[in-house]
């Protein structure tokens, strides 16, 4: 197959990043080429505060140097601009008259720096801070001059102060906000800040307005709309960026304060993607790492046709990157009507902790002094976990004993812009000989990006050195037969095209030739969601609708008629009663789901018991989504039953002998009365006056589960198309053999309910159920 040609414009962090992913989907799928503004390669663009506080050099923060690019073949062309592209004939131009075809293009213009349109402001000794020739311009300056202002009082205003401190300059920090930080900070931390960096030497000039830059042919002051005026021999303008769309809106690109994209990246023009600080997603437009490389996860597996949810927006968090300065916060911390605050101030210490929850849930968090929680609160928030009285105790404590990755769940993030757990790691370290941040670097990319989770790498690795780690991480593979775990297993199938379980065995070097009872119906499943086409021979007897029968452990076989909804007539009911009678079968019963089950049928009796019933035979045999339970034989209650039970038969026929992980159990109740046993279902539908409740999760079990409350649907066609949508995503995205709840558990209820209610993506699982449905339906005709 040729390869499709990709462009990259803009050799940045968020599109290099996106390139990265795009070569673990489909390594072989393009013809790669990327055209960056700046001379240099991809470098790390958040850590310039480091190299100018002189904790790092330009080396150090170097991403992806000449040797990545050849390898993975990219044509890499540093230092041209890309000033227009031809949509319609699919072709950019560059600054150097270059013109180059491509099949796909991705946008990663990023962000130009915000210059304050007053007077002075291009005068000799304004520099903005943005890239490597601005540190080195303001290192030049340190070795001339000694008064700098710093106009902005945000977070890169801050870093950038520090670092003109470390350069030997004085600093004034000019802010137009009655405090620093007021975006990412409350009063009383910005509060604290502020008097810490005073300590180190900074001065600031709070709700200032700057008038002009005064001086000749270069910088001799500034002065603020209010008469007052400040001596400067530098100014650094740090008061924001602005995405970098020009380009973009000159080649007819949809654009408002950014490029306008879809939740797969799209733009408005078709093969062209957008990704990073140039993108505007459902109107924001972000600015930090985390969110800029989850674009870039959601592109890649988009335009490498992989099933994908689409991005849903980030939730942000901030963390000062200055040495001996710990400050976070993340989401809304700012407390509202029906909201309730944690707050913990110890002026003496300089700790100062802030939890803002809504119906026991975090919604923001603001910390200064102590931020050890930071990464905690950040997936609490994220995933709208319910915080427990222990878990607000945690946070809060301020002791030192004991190192704060101690306390911290495998599954809890250390790194937020990559999306790195602890136990990601701890694995690494115990599996790879992992020991220093370097090392983790390479293997885990945590750290990468911001470096604000370093010094928690560094604790994380000083506790496992230490007596007090016990921790003990082991893959988990799908069975003793393999290395490799599900999503490996799933994700080398695809790249190499294995469509049957022995190519399967012998590509991915399995230790048994035959496999074993976990992995060959794991792998039959896997390869049938891969290929619908994919059937195999089960151990219950099934050749198609009408002729199928489950063999028990006496010898004998069983079969149920299909009663969708459990419903039933005369002339049926007298072709069971005619074949049970005549065929003596030992065995009929109702089943908790109100089907007719016939069993202790022998082998040579099967084929005229199939002929004279002449009914679809219900699958009940493996994985699948069971025959649904409803309380139409509930006599007690007088409710209206009709519609639950239509919408049960509808379900019913929609997903019959669908494969699932694992067995998929419904209850449809038709009123409060949950008839059904609908919330200790897998799936289950309780109809109320205004509509319909959906619990999903529940188990019957030994150890029965309550399920939880998905959604509450107003109609009928509604609640048909999220049942169906969520029995989807659970077969495209579950392991082999996960029960539902552990799913729900695993990628998160508010996950799920964010995919279902998007509409174009439950459109699309919608089509996939269809299309996975009608190539069953296909085959069943076909064994006729």
């Amino acid at each position: 197959m040729k390869k499709q040609k990709l462009i990259l414009i803009g050799n940045g962090m968020a599109g290099i990043n996106c390139i990265e992913e795009i070569l673990k989907n489909d390594p072989n799928r393009f013809e790669i080429t990327v055209f960056g503004s700046e001379p240099h390669y991809n470098y790390n663009r958040i850590m310039l505060s480091t190299v100018l506080q002189g904790d790092t050099n330009v080396e150090d923060i170097t991403l992806h140097d000449k040797t990545w690019y050849e390898e993975n073949k990219i044509d890499l062309f540093t230092g041209e601009t890309v000033l227009k592209v031809d949509t319609e004939e699919k072709v950019i131009l560059t600054d150097q008259n270059k013109t180059m075809s491509y099949d796909k293009l991705i946008i990663a213009t990023g962000s130009v720096p915000f210059v304050l349109p007053i007077p002075g402001a291009d005068k000799e000794g304004v520099v903005s801070f943005r890239t490597i020739e601005d540190c080195q311009k303001i290192v030049n300056l340190s070795n001339h001059y000694k008064k700098a202002v710093v106009i902005g009082g945000g977070l890169l205003g801050l870093e950038a102060a520090r670092g003109l401190l470390n350069l030997g300059m004085e600093v004034d920090v000019v802010h137009l906000a009655e405090h620093v930080m007021e975006r990412q900070l409350d009063k009383t931390a910005a509060t604290l800040l502020q008097s810490e960096l005073e300590n180190q030497g900074m001065n600031f000039l709070l709700e200032k307005v700057t008038d002009e830059i005064i001086g000749e042919t270069r910088v001799e002051g500034l002065r603020f709309k209010d008469g007052s005026e400040i001596q400067a021999d530098a100014v650094i303008m740090a008061v924001g960026v602005r995405p970098n769309v020009q380009m973009a809106k000159e080649s007819g690109i949809e654009t408002n304060r950014a490029i306008v994209v879809n939740d797969y990246l799209q733009t408005s023009v078709p093969d062209v993607y957008a990704v990073g600080e140039c993108v505007e997603h459902r109107s924001m437009v972000y600015g930090l790492v985390k969110p800029l490389y989850e674009q870039g996860r959601i592109l890649a597996k988009h335009i490498c046709d992989k099933t994908e949810a689409g991005y849903q927006g980030s939730t942000l968090s901030t963390q000062l990157k200055i040495s001996g300065v710990d400050v976070f916060s993340v989401g809304q911390f700012h407390a509202d009507e029906g909201s309730q605050t944690i707050m913990q101030f110890d002026e003496l210490a300089g700790i100062y902790k802030k939890m803002v929850l809504k119906d026991d849930k975090v919604i923001g968090s603001v910390m200064f002094g102590d931020t050890k929680a930071g990464n905690k609160l950040l997936d609490m928030v994220s995933k709208q976990k319910v915080m427990t009285d222990e878990e607000k105790m945690i946070v809060l404590q301020t002791s030192n004993e004991e190192s704060p990755v101690a306390s911290m769940e495998q599954t809890d993030l250390v790194c937020l812009c990559n999306g790195v757990t602890k136990g990601a790691i701890v694995q690494a370290c115990q599996t790879e000989g992992v020991t220093t941040i370097d090392e983790v670097k390479k293997c885990t990319k945590a750290s990468t990006a911001c470096g604000g989770c370093k010094p928690l790498v560094n604790d994380l690795l000083l506790y496992m050195q230490s007596d007090d780690f016990d921790e003990v991480i082991e893959k988990e593979t799908l069975c003793s037969c393999t290395t490799l775990t599900d999503e490996e297993i799933v994700t080398e199938m695809q790249l190499k095209n294995l469509s049957n379980i022995d190519d399967v065995m012998k590509q991915l070097d399995w230790a048994s030739d035959d496999g074993c009872s976990v992995c060959r119906p794991a792998l039959q499943y896997y390869l049938g969601m891969i290929y619908p086409e994919y059937e195999t021979k089960q151990e219950a007897l099934f050749l198609n609708e009408k002729m199928n029968a489950t063999l028990q452990k006496d010898g004998t076989y069983s079969i149920t008629p299909q009663m969708y909804g459990g419903v039933t007539n005369a002339e049926e009911l007298r072709r069971i009663a005619y074949v049970v009678e005549k065929y003596q079968i030992p065995n009929v019963a109702i089943t908790s789901e109100q089907r007719v089950h016939l069993t202790g049928i022998k082998h040579d009796q099967l084929h005229s018991i199939w002929e004279e019933l002449d009914l679809p035979l219900s699958s009940t045999y493996g994985n699948t989504v069971q025959n649904i339970k409803t309380c139409i034989g509930e006599t007690v209650c007088k409710c209206e039953k009709q519609s639950a039970l239509d919408l049960a038969i509808s379900l019913e026929k929609q997903t019959d002998y669908l494969t699932t992980p694992y067995r998929v159990k419904m209850g449809v109740s038709a009123c409060m009365h949950n008839g059904a046993g609908s919330t200790t279902k897998d799936i289950g539908v309780i109809k109320f006056d205004r509509g319909f409740e959906v619990y999903v999760g529940g188990s019957s079990g030994r150890n029965a589960r309550t399920g939880q409350l998905l959604c509450v649907a107003e109609t009928e066609e509604e609640v048909y198309e999220i049942i169906l949508g969520f029995i989807q995503y659970y077969r495209e995205t579950a392991k082999y053999a996960e029960r539902s709840w552990e799913w729900i558990d695993r990628v998160n209820l508010l996950h799920i309910r964010e995919v279902l209610f998007d509409q174009d993506l439950r459109s699309q699982l919608l089509e996939n159920l269809e299309h996975d449905a009608s190539q069953h339906k296909k085959i069943l005709l076909s064994n006729r």
